[in-house]
């Protein structure tokens, strides 16, 4: 079974980021995922980025992954 932990390395991994938090049950997670690499995409392409640093791990190992994605700027909006 694959834990939080795991998914969120597996981002960091995969992509720059500079936060990533994650949650979750084993098969079903939320993410907050706050990178440079969304500036000026829309958000299925910020998904698709996260897709293809997850790669084969989310038809293999991952149910359901919910996510949040932000750039730096929109993440400090947040407050």
């Amino acid at each position: 079974m694959t834990d939080p932990e795991s998914v969120q390395r597996y981002i960091e991994q995969g992509m720059p980021c500079e936060l990533v938090r994650v949650t979750g049950d084993g098969t079903h997670f939320e993410a907050m995922i706050v990178s440079a690499e969304f500036a000026g995409k829309s958000r299925v392409m910020r998904h698709q980025l996260v897709y293809k640093a997850l790669g084969d791990r989310m038809r293999e190992e991952i149910h359901a992954l919910s996510m949040q994605t932000l750039t730096p700027e929109e993440w400090a909006a947040r407050g």
